[in-house]
């Protein structure tokens, strides 16, 4: 794969959507964080945003 390939397909980049080769590869991209599909391995965080609870957080 080139450095101007689209990083999903390996298409050519298209420079109105650059890295990617068009919007499709775009949106999957996208897709993927939101769905947290990329994730960096380690330990689970104390405080866990998703959970909407903080520990230190006083409940009324």
């Amino acid at each position: 794969m080139k450095r101007d390939d689209c990083p999903i397909c390996g298409k050519p980049a298209d420079p109105a959507t650059k890295p990617f080769c068009g919007r499709g590869c775009k949106d999957r991209d996208l897709l993927q964080w939101l769905g947290e599909g990329y994730r960096i391995p380690g330990e689970r965080a104390e405080n866990d945003v998703r959970s909407g609870l903080d520990s230190d957080a006083d409940a009324d």
